[in-house]
């Protein structure tokens, strides 16, 4: 992918290997306008983001540009951290608050609502956190750490039921994505003041807005592969057992991963299909499948050799 506004070389290259930006998105526009002026400021065919925020909710946007576009299933693999104010309809005591919300710390069942874009199916989400900040009758300020896909304004309601009476959510706000937090993040309008300043040669706000790759997978447990396998995984296969270099890190079965080469570059990232602790007793057979390919295969030679064919199993005529 190669920029189209004439930036200087590094910002180019930045552009051209693909990043990532952490937006301040602003109550009113969507998810999809904000990443399009994104798009736009930067000169780039194509932007996406990962955890799409309602027009009225404002907070951390995770905005991608080229490569970066297909670390979006990884994102969204993280946790998010909401702040948000809920109503109560009615009047509840402090301490039974307290104590409802600690049972909501758990894994709940959810329904999408009506207008999300989402197919309306029952499911289940984890609340790995949810604090009690300040209780102003009949608002209550909210500090929640969920799985990606839970939504607050269910929550909220949900709340209300077990409080014994209704409640909505007045305002939400996201603090955090994974290990991203809102402090880092960036509003349009400073983007486009650190875009003005790269044409002028200083270089330093619009590259810390612009984040490498390496943010994103190096929160996964990576797998060191060797140069043939790389190859083969640059070119679309699943990696086999000895396939493997080096593990720096354990991962379970089903843990997504990011596969690297002996540079220390991202591959591609996958799925394990065994644990990291099982692997000795894995003889053959695929133990990562590979879900999402980062590296540019015209980079890789091919170095191995796809199996022969099996012999034809087909008996021979008789009676000849």
């Amino acid at each position: 992918m190669t920029a189209v506004a004439p930036w200087p070389d590094e910002l180019t290259d930045r552009l051209s290997a693909g990043t990532f930006l952490l937006i301040d998105k602003p109550r009113g526009p969507s998810s999809h306008q904000v990443t399009a002026w994104v798009r736009d400021l930067l000169g780039v065919e194509r932007a996406g983001h990962a955890g799409t925020l309602d027009p009225n909710v404002s907070g951390l946007l995770w905005v991608g540009v080229g490569r970066a576009l297909k670390l979006i299933p990884l994102v969204l693999e993280f946790s998010k951290r909401y702040v948000g104010v809920m109503v109560l309809h009615g009047p509840v005591p402090v301490a039974e608050i307290e104590r409802v919300a600690s049972e909501f710390q758990s894994a709940i069942f959810q329904t999408p609502p009506v207008r999300s874009a989402v197919k309306r199916e029952r499911r289940i989400r984890r609340i790995h956190r949810l604090s009690i900040v300040e209780i102003d009758p009949p608002r209550v300020l909210l500090d929640v750490t969920a799985d990606s896909g839970t939504y607050l304004r269910t929550l909220a309601v949900d709340l209300g039921e077990a409080l014994g009476t209704e409640a909505h959510l007045e305002e939400l706000r996201r603090v955090g994505t994974g290990p991203f937090r809102e402090d880092r993040s960036i509003t349009v309008t400073e983007l486009e003041d650190a875009l003005a300043r790269a044409r002028t040669g200083d270089l330093g706000p619009a590259l810390a807005a612009l984040h490498p790759l390496e943010e994103v997978w190096q929160e996964f447990p990576k797998i060191l592969l060797k140069e043939a396998a790389a190859a083969a995984v640059a070119h679309g296969a699943s990696l086999a057992r000895g396939g493997i270099l080096h593990l720096p890190t354990p991962f379970a079965r089903g843990a997504s991963v990011a596969m690297v080469n002996r540079r220390g570059e991202i591959v591609a990232v996958g799925e394990a299909r065994v644990g990291s602790e099982e692997l000795g007793t894995v003889r053959s057979g695929w133990v990562v499948e590979t879900r999402r390919v980062l590296a540019e295969a015209t980079d890789y030679l091919p170095l191995w050799r796809p199996p022969p064919p099996k012999p034809s199993s087909a008996a021979a005529p008789h009676g000849l």
